[in-house]
């Protein structure tokens, strides 16, 4: 009986062994066949160098700069001992003091291991000037090699930097997200830059060769070319943008300039920061500052920056409230300064009042409140801010730039969803002058104000050509048929701001050509009940100021562009903004963006030049 169990032992065992060399003679030949073509295979991968960004003239906005990089064979350092390696930084350090030794040992022990066969990048980049007389000898050194290695230059600084955004190091998340990082190392980090990466830094070569067991290349089986230098054209002009950035100095804020199709030609979110210094990596003091200091240097805010947009909103707002078959521009109101509705009263900008007979276009263009307080009770708050979110409110421009933030048009929906509270009136009021929770986007603001020129919401967009393709998004019908009707006594109102001596910022505009806008003076803090006479905004501390909006187009008659101006804590609107405003008006006359009408009569000059 032992002897027939231990038999059947020993035949298991054996059936077992049968099997298994059955399997791995047989059946796992072609899985081993494959693995052994993957080690006498080799993939090489060539980096593409990165496309360039162009002004719209095709000045240079983002280049790069020619130079190499410098890496160290692997396994120079033997446990503890680092001779070979203190050699080889010795060496360099010879014919470039100008290194960091300490950088350099740093960066290759990080990277050094048994396991890494792979040269270790030690120095990121050496300009050419520096490196051409020392390329020869140095690159004769078996311990070293020396690739092509460009670096991203931003010749005009910090002008447009939150447009243009910035190249740095790719990090780990980034890496396994994006594999071809790991060969380029750089990536689009914020603006264009970010937006159109893929586009931007191309599509890597590939080179497969045969080599033989001691790595030597017995054969090339396939070439695959990079596809790189992609030029990305802009609608920017760097001439305007320079000038803005003068006309904006000490301020902080945003511009947008932008024809009404949505062709941005220039725009600045202040204060800005210096691109380069990102392209190697900052130092921690200069990061604290960016992100700590109060005025928000790092923040986009053409699209990133949530303001309460004060009066801007009037003009689409009474477009909506003659065209809602409730009220209608035969609609007045008498404005005695204030308004009571329940123990509170919500008072109009002019303490003593636009008197009787304020129609929707005096309103608009003296910037009465309380017509905008009765009218808002008349539709209510729903129809108030699903018309504003129509016209692009509340919701992305979608911009080519990341990031976008939204805003909020608030509504009885809104509030519940967010804060499970109930709407009150008084908040339809706060709403109907673009307070309260009401927030937008200088560029939202831009968009919106196309419209009102226009009849026609565009898409921002920053692009002009890519590659050899002209970028053009269409714009959306987003009016009914009767506020297209009645759009053109909102158009008045807006001509009459900037040129009725009553208008909120006729005082302030000196344009060569006769523009409309809309002013606004949008609160950052609250006024007691019992406060009668209201402090100077200049009386404040600065972070109690009104943020001054203006937003315009022009020429009034001939809509071609829109301008939209905030200047956080500038006080009142067409004040702190009036002369910045006229003067890029202006300036796109000279630069020649802006035709204007030849006079009717010949002997006439059209326009008074100031």
């Amino acid at each position: 009986m032992k002897f027939k169990i231990l038999l059947a032992i020993f035949s298991v065992i054996w059936i077992s062994l049968v099997v298994r060399v059955y399997h791995l003679a047989i059946q796992s030949n072609e899985h081993y066949e494959i693995l052994a073509q993957n080690n006498s295979i080799k993939t090489e991968f060539s980096a593409p160098v990165r496309g360039e960004i162009l002004d719209r003239n095709l000045e240079p906005i983002a280049i790069n700069e020619l130079g190499f990089k410098i890496a160290f064979a692997p396994h120079l350092t033997k446990g503890k001992d680092t001779t070979l390696l203190d050699q080889e930084v010795g060496y360099l350090l010879s014919m470039i003091p100008t290194l960091d030794a300490i950088k350099i040992l740093k960066t290759y022990k990080q990277q050094d291991s048994y396991y890494n066969h792979s040269y270790i990048d030690v120095v990121d980049f050496v300009p050419h000037e520096t490196m051409m007389p020392l390329y020869s000898l140095m690159n004769l050194r078996e311990t070293i090699k020396i690739s092509p290695s460009p670096k991203r230059l931003y010749p005009y600084g910090n002008s447009a930097s939150h447009i243009i955004g910035y190249v740095a190091k790719a990090n780990q998340k980034e890496v396994e997200k994006e594999p071809i990082l790991k060969l380029l190392g750089h990536v689009g980090k914020s603006g264009i830059e970010k937006y159109y990466n893929g586009y931007l830094q191309g599509v890597a070569g590939e080179r497969r060769i045969k080599v033989n067991a001691h790595n030597v290349e017995i054969e090339e089986i396939s070439r695959s070319t990079t596809k790189e230098n992609r030029t990305l054209v802009l609608n920017i002009d760097m001439r305007l943008q320079s000038y803005i950035d003068t006309i904006f100095e000490q301020k902080v804020g945003a511009i947008v300039v932008m024809d009404t199709k949505g062709a941005i030609y220039a725009a600045g979110s202040y204060p800005e920061y210096d691109l380069n210094a990102f392209v190697e990596g900052i130092s921690s003091q200069q990061w604290s500052y960016l992100i700590n200091s109060v005025d928000a240097p790092f923040t986009n805010k053409l699209v990133n920056g949530l303001y309460p947009p004060g009066s801007t909103i009037k003009t689409g707002l009474g477009l909506l409230y003659v065209s809602s078959g409730i009220l209608n521009e035969g609609s007045h109101v008498h404005c005695t300064g204030s308004f009571r509705l329940g123990n509170r009263s919500f008072r109009c900008w002019r303490k003593t009042g636009h008197g009787s007979g304020v129609s929707v276009e005096k309103a608009i263009a003296q910037s009465c409140d309380d017509y905008f307080y009765k009218g808002s009770l008349n539709i209510g708050i729903e129809r108030m801010a699903a018309g504003l979110n129509r016209m692009g409110l509340g919701r992305k421009t979608n911009i080519d730039l990341p990031n976008e933030f939204i805003g909020t048009v608030p509504s009885r929906k809104w509030k519940k969803e967010k804060f499970k509270q109930p709407w009150y009136r008084g908040e339809t009021l706060n709403t109907a002058i673009g307070q309260g929770d009401f927030l937008a986007t200088p560029m939202q603001i831009a968009q919106y104000t196309a419209l009102m020129a226009t009849g026609t919401l565009p898409v921002p967009h920053l692009a002009y050509k890519i590659g050899a393709k002209v970028y053009n998004p269409k714009g959306h019908d987003v009016l009914t048929k009767l506020e297209k009707q009645k759009l053109p006594i909102v158009q008045r109102a807006m001509r009459d701001v900037c040129n009725d001596p009553r208008g909120t910022a006729k005082a302030y505009v000196f344009t060569r050509f006769p523009i409309a806008g809309k002013t606004g003076t949008a609160q950052t803090t609250g006024i007691g009940q019992s406060v009668k006479n209201r402090q100077s905004e200049y009386s404040m501390e600065y972070l109690k100021r009104s943020h001054a909006w203006f937003t315009t187009y022009g020429p009034a008659d001939s809509p071609q562009f829109v301008v939209t101006v905030l200047v956080e804590h500038g006080g009142h609107g067409g004040e702190a903004t009036g002369g910045i405003v006229s003067g890029i008006y202006n300036k796109l006359q000279e630069l020649g963006y802006i035709k204007l009408a030849p006079p009717k009569d010949s002997n006439l000059t059209l326009w008074s030049v100031q």
